[in-house]
């Protein structure tokens, strides 16, 4: 007899299989799983990072150029990344960065698995699961998250197991440090101290809550998120909004607070870090070539260079940032009215701004300007002919101009932008420390991106009559003389042969009058230009020279009796360290720019020493800054303290005042044609020399009124040297007291003084001389 099967017993044999079924397949899936974890961990799917590459993450970071009051000047990088510790982070924005992208960071290991399961049940929707621990092993180890499907699922294990070891070396406060050091915010601002400056001008520390809000908002999507795109404004507002409500939610911040906050518009303080743009950008790009030569000369232990692109060295310079700051703002005050001032004169020039040269002259001058151009080097490249690319520079194209009043966008040919740029006159400043040779300012041209050629450094100018206190100090130290003894302002003749000159030599005073009996003081006060060629008459050119050269000066002088009138081309930075000379006491001090290098660990690389010598006896040089303060007290500089405007010393362009009334020793110089214009000005601890004039000397004003070193270079001195006093909260105290006199000082220099006159006119004084004043 058959037995039937109970049908139960069949549906519950099924269910049995069927769980015995379900549970061989996730125990595969799940062995599966562990297996492909192993693989991953063991390097199967490439390469894992060790314990040393997780302990020392490869990461590009920038060289910092540090000003000596500790502000960054700039940078060198490819990624422009300097990281920074936990320590210098805000809490609101680690509270900001924990709410938004990890809100229980502080409760996992790497992995959140609460998300994770989120995100799998949602498929994603309800938003990814990836903690800031495994955000920062895709920025470390692989970057951008793979398109392909199964290379992503590969690259978030790998994610996963870099983050579980990472959690194991590092404190949760390191992980946010390194994480926040490794996001790219877009605009050249890699790494959370980058950002901070570039989007709003200050270091992380100083940022404020709706501030971190934005650049916390930005690590959703930064190019999406970008705050600089003004067709983002809405986006960005939204989400930093966002960002301050989470804060809310997870208690970090009181919600009366955010309602304020969040009605405020995002408030930008932009500034690109790039190589052609921000402060020092003329000294940075010495620096440039500087570091270049010094890795070379001193390779790492391993024999390697550093890279000053990624090695992220920092450079402790002179340079001091607010100095910095004031001389390119006085450069800018001045020069943008004196250029309005020299487009006015240059209305009538038909061959603007060339003055009196031949059509043949200013063709060789454009065609050497389009051969060292880049345009011409790029299509040279390319294999072009000589005839293309001078046609290539008659045609118009839209191209971006500068002018004092910003960028300007415009249509002209290559050829019409080279003239035009040559209208614009061009500066050198540097000031320097004379006891310690430290560099304070250096401001190269008047706009880097523009203007590429430093005229510190590179550009040596006739120097006209500030060379004349050279002239002084040899005749003072060979003839012992004193600024009080007197010499006759009279006609004088060089006759041929003497020095080796081939004609007889015949120079002039600029207005055709002889003051018959002076001091040597009141002769340099007045530049007159008989006295200081009787001098280099007395003493002879090659005594002038070696003066010149032991005061610092490499520049090649010829030894020819029309340099004491300034024929010489030297250049600012020689100028400077050479007037320094004097205000030290006679020892020269070669300037400095870095104090040390330090490797991104702290380790110092590099220490400057001082390098110097006695040029000559203290006596000596206080009697030449006793003689350059007589230039500031009733000659060429006297509307520093006195001129125009009642009685207080101003910039008569601008309207500027410069109000300085304590003792300053200095330097005017115009040279020939008005093609330079010179102040060197010295206080007892700061040495500044600043040069002005067009690119090319045929490019110049037509008179003196404008053309002199009194209107063209020392407003720059003027303006720049009241900011810094009117600063009290400088670091460097630039010093308004009397240069230091010798003790038992052997050479008269208290001379009669003249009564005060009248000085309202003192522009009158200044007036130009065969090669300067």
């Amino acid at each position: 007899m058959a037995v039937k099967k109970n049908s139960n017993t069949t549906s519950a044999n099924q269910y049995s299989g069927y769980v015995r079924k379900f549970w061989k397949i996730f125990g595969i899936g799940f062995f599966a799983v562990i297996l492909f974890f192993l693989l991953a961990s063991w390097g199967v799917f490439g390469k894992m990072p060790d314990f040393e590459t997780l302990e020392n993450p490869n990461s590009n970071q920038a060289t910092e150029i540090i000003s000596s009051d500790g502000q960054t000047l700039g940078k060198f990088y490819l990624e422009n990344r300097t990281p920074i510790k936990y320590a210098d982070l805000p809490k609101h924005l680690v509270d900001a960065l924990i709410a938004t992208e990890d809100e229980r960071f502080y409760d996992h290991s790497g992995i959140d698995t609460r998300g994770t399961l989120r995100a799998v049940a949602t498929l994603g929707t309800s938003g990814g699961a990836s903690t800031i621990t495994q955000q920062l092993a895709k920025n470390l180890f692989h970057g951008e998250g793979s398109k392909n499907l199964i290379m992503r699922v590969v690259q978030k294990a790998k994610e996963w197991i870099i983050a579980i070891r990472l959690e194991r070396q590092y404190t949760k406060e390191e992980i946010i440090a390194m994480y926040l050091n490794t996001v790219d915010f877009v605009n050249n601002a890699v790494g959370i101290r980058s950002a901070s400056k570039i989007y709003f001008g200050k270091e992380p520390k100083d940022l404020k809550v709706e501030e971190a809000a934005v650049l916390v908002g930005m690590l959703k999507n930064p190019s999406y998120f970008n705050p600089n795109r003004a067709s983002k404004k809405e986006l960005v507002f939204n989400r930093r909004n966002t960002v301050l409500s989470q804060m809310v939610k997870n208690g970090k911040l009181e919600e009366a607070e955010k309602e304020k906050l969040a009605k405020e518009p995002v408030k930008l303080h932009f500034s690109p870090e790039s190589h052609k743009e921000g402060i020092a950008t003329y000294f940075r790009e010495y620096l440039r070539g500087f570091m270049d030569k010094w890795v070379k000369e001193n390779p790492k232990e391993d024999g390697s260079d550093y890279d000053i692109y990624r090695d992220g060295l920092k450079i402790y310079t002179t340079i001091d940032s607010k100095m910095q700051m004031y001389a390119e703002e006085a450069v800018q005050a001045h020069l943008a009215n004196l250029q309005e001032e020299f487009f006015i004169q240059q209305k009538k020039n038909t061959n603007a701004p060339f003055v009196n040269i031949s059509e043949a002259e200013t063709n060789k001058i454009l065609d050497r300007a389009m051969r060292t151009s880049e345009r011409w080097r790029i299509m040279d490249g390319q294999g072009k002919s000589e005839s293309e690319i001078k046609a290539s520079f008659k045609k118009k194209a839209e191209m971006t101009v500068f002018t004092w009043k910003g960028e300007r966008d415009t249509l002209m040919t290559p050829l019409d932008s080279i003239r035009y740029y040559k209208n614009f006159l061009q500066t050198g400043v540097m000031s320097m420390e004379p006891q310690t040779g430290f560099v304070k300012a250096w401001v190269g041209g008047i706009n880097y991106k523009h203007f590429q050629y430093d005229h510190v450094l590179q550009g040596a100018r006739q120097v006209g009559s500030t060379f004349k206190p050279f002239v002084y100090a040899t005749a003072i130290e060979h003839l012992h003389l004193s600024p009080c003894d007197s010499i006759r302002d009279e006609p004088f003749s060089m006759p041929k042969g003497k020095f080796g000159i081939d004609a007889d030599w015949n120079p002039q005073n600029s207005n055709g009058q002889y003051r018959g009996m002076v001091t040597l003081k009141q002769a340099l006060a007045n530049s007159i230009n008989t006295v200081s060629a009787k001098l280099i008459d007395r003493v002879g050119p090659k005594a002038v020279v070696d003066m010149a050269h032991k005061l610092g000066i490499t520049s090649k002088i010829p030894e020819q009796p029309s340099i004491a009138l300034g024929s010489a081309d030297i250049t600012v930075s020689e100028m400077v360290a050479a007037y320094s000379t004097f205000a030290n006491q006679g020892m020269y001090v070669k300037p400095i720019i870095i104090t040390k290098i330090e490797d991104k660990n702290g380790v110092v690389l590099f220490h400057s020493a001082p390098e110097t010598h006695e040029v000559i006896s203290k006596d000596i040089a206080y009697a030449v800054v006793k003689l350059l303060e007589g230039v500031t007290e009733t000659g060429s500089g006297a509307r520093l303290k006195w001129g125009g405007g009642g009685g207080t010393g101003y910039n008569r362009m601008t309207g500027y005042p410069y109000k300085i009334v304590n003792p300053i020793a200095g330097k005017t110089g115009t040279t020939q044609n008005q093609s330079d214009g010179w102040f060197v000005g010295m206080v007892p601890n700061l040495c500044t020399g600043i040069w002005v004039g067009n690119e090319d000397r045929s490019a110049h004003f037509k008179g003196l009124i404008y053309g002199q070193g009194a209107t063209m270079a020392l407003p720059i001195w003027g303006i720049y040297m009241r900011k810094i006093y009117d600063d009290d909260s400088m670091v460097f105290k630039v010093s308004e007291k009397p240069f230091e006199r010798p003790a038992n000082l052997s050479i008269k220099v208290d001379c009669w003084k003249p009564p005060v006159k009248d000085t309202t006119a003192v522009d009158s004084l200044d007036i130009g001389d065969e090669f300067g004043l």
